[in-house]
């Protein structure tokens, strides 16, 4: 028996016979001129705090990069939306995660960014020069190390690959010496809002003791539904 769950491709469009866990506070987009469809998506929380920290990041590291803001106007806000957007993560996988039973995941993540955001700040605040000048790696890695540990909970290849792809983006850095923040952002972000918008693959479902009889059932249709479609 391999660890991952090789039945599933790495990346595929999503599924449509989704879980209850999935279900629960999934967000449809049907946008339609007439009878033409422009934009047909929908998002699962999970999918939506991927979408909430790619904007995020992206927003973060742009503003780093080109606008002559003061570093410590930037770290202040910054922190902020990064604590609100933590308690967002919370909220919103809470229930995936318990039935999953990988709960260990949003504390794992909380305090890498916590870690994160204690070092940049205490770095620009104090002038901790050996830190100011890393911190695009330092996120890198805390990133890397967040997707390593989601392919360990979650026995996928997709987040392991993820996590090597910020750590190569890590050892590629020096040659975007003038671009580092745009690059660090690029890289996290676009990675985000990519495993918003497909599927990923993870290990086998679980029968949850959270879940009603009635909801496992419907779990355990859902899972019949998918083999047979070939999901």
């Amino acid at each position: 028996m391999t660890y991952f769950n090789s039945a599933e491709p790495i990346l595929r469009w999503k599924q449509e016979d989704l879980d209850i866990q999935d279900l629960q506070g999934l967000w449809r987009i049907n946008w339609q001129i007439g009878r033409l469809t422009l934009i047909q998506r929908f998002y699962t929380r999970i999918d939506l705090v991927f979408v909430f920290w790619g904007w995020i990041v992206a927003a973060m590291f742009a503003i780093a990069q080109f606008c002559p803001i003061s570093w410590q106007i930037q770290a202040g806000f910054w922190t902020i939306v990064s604590l609100l957007g933590t308690a967002a993560m919370a909220y919103l996988s809470w229930f995936w995660v318990t039935v999953e039973k990988l709960r260990w995941l949003v504390y794992s993540w909380s305090v890498l960014i916590g870690i994160g955001l204690v070092l940049t700040d205490a770095s620009i605040f104090y002038g901790w020069a050996a830190v100011l000048i890393r911190l695009c790696p330092l996120w890198l890695m805390l990133t890397a190390i967040g997707y390593f540990l989601m392919a360990l909970g979650m026995r996928s290849r997709t987040f392991a690959i993820a996590a090597l792809l910020h750590v190569s983006a890590t050892v590629l850095l020096p040659s975007f010496s003038a671009w580092q923040f745009l690059f660090t952002g690029a890289t996290i972000s676009a990675t985000l809002l990519l495993l918003a918008e497909l599927q990923w693959d993870m290990r086998p479902p679980i029968d949850s003791d959270v879940l009603t009889p009635q909801q496992r059932e419907f779990n355990r249709q859902q899972q019949q539904r998918r083999q047979l479609s070939g999901c």
